[in-house]
């Protein structure tokens, strides 16, 4: 097996995958419990996991605005995600300076430089 293939068959890989079909995937364990970042078992028990889909929706818990020279603020952001873990992204269509603590999102896919599809969050739209 070559280094592709390897990670192909990572949790990564899988993960990976997912995100390339507009899907956010997480793990959960057999006792219920939602596992994220991918991995393998269940750190604690050793356990197997098995991947379900998630509807996409969160809320962010915390949020930074991230200043670069010569570049646009961007902002960095846990985000609770409702099936229950917590994941690293962003929140885009609004100013990084309006992202707040508590305000609903949804997941989309964004391709990046390289090519590839990774989540980013952008604000719900509350219903009138």
């Amino acid at each position: 097996m070559n280094e592709f293939d390897l990670a192909k068959a990572s949790p990564n890989g899988v993960y990976m995958d997912y995100c390339q079909k507009d899907q956010l995937a997480f793990q959960r364990s057999p006792s219920g419990k939602a596992i994220f970042y991918p991995r393998i078992v269940e750190a604690k028990t050793g356990e197997g996991l098995r991947w379900e889909l998630s509807q996409g929706l969160g809320t962010v818990y915390s949020t930074t605005v991230i200043y670069s020279r010569d570049e646009k603020p961007y902002n960095v952001a846990l985000i609770d995600v409702d099936e229950g873990y917590r994941m690293m992204s962003r929140v885009e269509g609004v100013e990084p300076e309006h992202v707040r603590i508590g305000m609903r999102v949804q997941v989309r896919m964004k391709t990046f430089d390289d090519g590839k599809k990774y989540p980013i969050f952008t604000p719900v739209k509350e219903a009138l």
